[in-house]
């Protein structure tokens, strides 16, 4: 095969994976996960208050859900549900806020005969395949092999959350992996007075953790997703309504769907895109300075300074701890002495006031 065959063919690949990644379902819609400030985090224990400051625009209600297996209307009187998604900056995990209305609440059985929210995330939109009986014909993962099951949910994971559970975990992961259902990589709490078979409201906080890689034998081989400010990542859900104890496990009488494609359990490229948002204004100072550093070269103590302030900013002021200053907005600056600690401090000014940060011996060189 010549070079320029050979070439080619990595970019037809190149375009199938990227295709593969980009093809989400509902390609018109784009849901925002909601960003809570640090010392805001939510505690999981059932109560929503916590979810109070998250804006309107962050809802999405159960009229985005469609019934893609019985095509049954959606009918609040019978199920109403809504759901919130957040982050925190610096925490790969994802929260939930779910709060749902069913006439007639199923949970006493202990098989899948549950009403069920079913999530599924795919951190790092690498799409594809989850679960090993959707794969291709001539995949060599056969579904039922050993080789096929460890494979199950190892790129992106399913969640069948028990809504409520009784004399059950709270949630089945459906894979290879049901070491993600348990902490420190998830958690769950759930607020209600009634039975099973009345009906009523029910709110469920819980947090999971995404990962591109969560094999069969524990999280010590494992790489979580890395989560950060405008990302995009698949998700979707899908809520499975038992309203009888008569019907058999897989005879549920809704299966309410917001990627609107039946098998998104289990291919990744059928989720739906959200995107992981920044903090919003209100809850954040006008103005906030702050920054980051790499050092560049080691051998001649040469460091670059990354502004990552907030806000209008017209100046700044890099003291870089030597006795030496800049102006510029990310500076590179060589260090004389080795050997040594630095205080670098950033001073910033706009419009809407100053500010400062510093950081105490995080600059060293050797």
């Amino acid at each position: 095969m010549s070079i320029t065959k050979s070439f080619l063919n990595i970019i037809i690949l190149i375009f199938f994976i990227t295709g593969n990644v980009l093809a989400l379902e509902r390609p018109d819609v784009e849901f925002k996960i909601f960003q809570f400030p640090a010392n805001m985090i939510p505690r999981i224990d059932g109560d929503s208050s916590d979810w109070d400051m998250v804006p309107e625009s962050y809802r999405i209600p159960g009229n985005q859900l469609k019934d893609t297996i019985n095509n049954l209307p959606y009918d609040p009187k019978d199920l109403d549900v809504s759901v919130k998604v957040g982050w925190v900056k610096g925490m790969n995990v994802l929260y939930f806020l779910y709060e749902g209305y069913d006439d007639y609440w199923n949970f006493k059985h202990p098989d899948l005969r549950n009403d069920i929210f079913e999530v599924v995330i795919d951190g790092d939109l690498s799409g594809g395949p989850l679960i090993p009986y959707l794969l291709d014909d001539d995949h060599i993962l056969k579904p039922n092999s050993w080789g096929g099951y460890r494979f199950h949910g190892v790129h992106a994971q399913n969640y069948h959350i028990f809504t409520p559970t009784e004399g059950k975990p709270w949630t089945m992961v459906w894979g290879c992996n049901p070491w993600i259902l348990e902490l420190p990589w998830s958690n769950c709490a759930y607020n209600y007075d009634f039975k099973h078979g009345e009906n009523g409201k029910l709110t469920m906080e819980f947090w999971i953790t995404p990962f591109d890689y969560a094999p069969y034998d524990g999280p010590e081989r494992a790489v979580v997703s890395m989560l950060e400010d405008n990302k995009r990542i698949g998700l979707s859900w899908c809520v499975l309504d038992y309203d009888s104890d008569k019907v058999k496990q897989q005879e549920y009488e809704g299966f309410y769907n917001l990627s609107h494609k039946t098998t998104m359990y289990g291919n990744a490229s059928e989720l739906v895109a959200f995107r992981l948002m920044p903090l919003e204004k209100e809850l954040r100072k006008p103005i906030e300075a702050q920054w980051d550093f790499m050092i560049t070269n080691m051998d001649t103590r040469t460091v670059a300074f990354k502004d990552l302030s907030y806000g209008e900013i017209t100046s700044w002021h890099w003291d870089f701890g030597d006795g030496t200053s800049s102006t510029e907005q990310n500076p590179i600056h060589t260090y004389e002495k080795a050997g040594l600690h630095y205080v670098v401090v950033l001073n910033i000014e706009g419009p809407d006031g100053k500010s400062r940060m510093s950081k105490v011996w995080d600059v060293a060189v050797k």
